[in-house]
């Protein structure tokens, strides 16, 4: 059994948390995952996991050891993409870190259509609201929606992005619609625990500079889906991105205000860290995406 093997069963068991889970997720016995990592082990003559009859941790070794074993099994990988890729056989499986809600808002279909036309490669999606760190958990990319900050990562935007400050039609009528963002501090809004903002929600000041305005409502929740919920419910105002305001806006359940007020999103991007080869599959995979949105932008 080569080195590479077992180096491939430590990392699988590592990221999935355990033997069970791992071996459910890449088809093996749990047995042999065990052997290859108790194999692993006295090859290198250290103890790589502290193992007990319900989990397990990584010992000090164990954690120098996956750091290293990632990047050389990722190179190779690489490699082995940018052979395939010359000779037109693109697969293999990306893992991808997404927030909650973009999967969950419409263009998370983006991913099913991606899937859908490319079945030699699989699409392992862990969504999670945090910025994970891609090497050091093992990601091929991510996608993020911010104003991304100055990293070592590459990042490609695939869309642009933008907040909508909305209410319903019956909540503006009882009101008024906001003339100016400080209206909304004697208005109900509801807050998302989420957003980077919670209940001081920034604006665009009368003289160009950023101004903050603290609000309160009878909702406060971890998740722009719930948040849409509420607002569409007519519990107040709220902010969404765009992307899950938009259908509600459309059907007139919806309508924006302060839109001359409110701060650019930033964008929608796919980040990914730099690389000598960059895998072939994760090429496919940005270019389908940035196409995908780009096609429905003009449409």
């Amino acid at each position: 059994m080569d080195t590479l093997t077992r180096m491939r069963a430590f990392i699988d068991v590592v990221e999935a948390e355990g033997f069970s889970a791992a071996a459910r997720k890449i088809g093996r016995s749990k047995a042999l995952l065990s052997k290859y990592v108790r194999e692993l082990e006295d090859e290198l003559g250290a103890l790589l996991l502290n193992r007990t009859t319900r989990q397990f941790s990584l010992t000090e070794a164990g954690h120098t050891y996956y750091k290293r074993a990632t990047e050389i099994v990722r190179e190779i990988d690489s490699l082995a993409d940018s052979v395939r890729e010359s000779s037109g056989d693109v697969r293999g499986r990306i893992k991808l870190s997404a927030p909650r809600t973009f999967a969950d808002a419409p263009i998370g279909q983006s991913l099913i259509d991606f899937a859908r036309e490319h079945p030699d490669i699989v699409l392992d999606i862990n969504l999670d609201d945090r910025f994970v760190d891609l090497v050091e958990e093992g990601f091929d990319l991510a996608i993020r929606i911010s104003r991304l900050e100055s990293s070592s990562l590459i990042a490609r935007k695939l869309a642009p992005f933008r907040v909508r400050i909305c209410g319903t039609p019956e909540l503006i009528a009882k009101y008024g619609t906001p003339s100016r963002p400080q209206d909304l501090a004697n208005i109900p809004c509801i807050i998302d625990t989420n957003g980077r903002w919670l209940s001081n929600w920034p604006f665009k000041g009368e003289g160009g500079d950023t101004i903050s305005v603290s609000v309160s409502g009878p909702i406060e929740v971890n998740s722009p889906i719930a948040a849409r919920a509420a607002a569409v419910s007519g519990l107040g105002f709220a902010v969404l991105p765009d992307f899950i305001a938009a259908p509600d806006i459309a059907a007139g359940l919806l309508a924006p205000v302060l839109e001359d007020r409110t701060l650019d999103g930033g964008g929608i991007f796919a980040v990914y860290p730099h690389r000598r080869y960059l895998p072939a599959k994760v090429r496919v995979f940005v270019d389908y995406l940035a196409n995908w949105f780009r096609t429905r932008e003009a449409s």
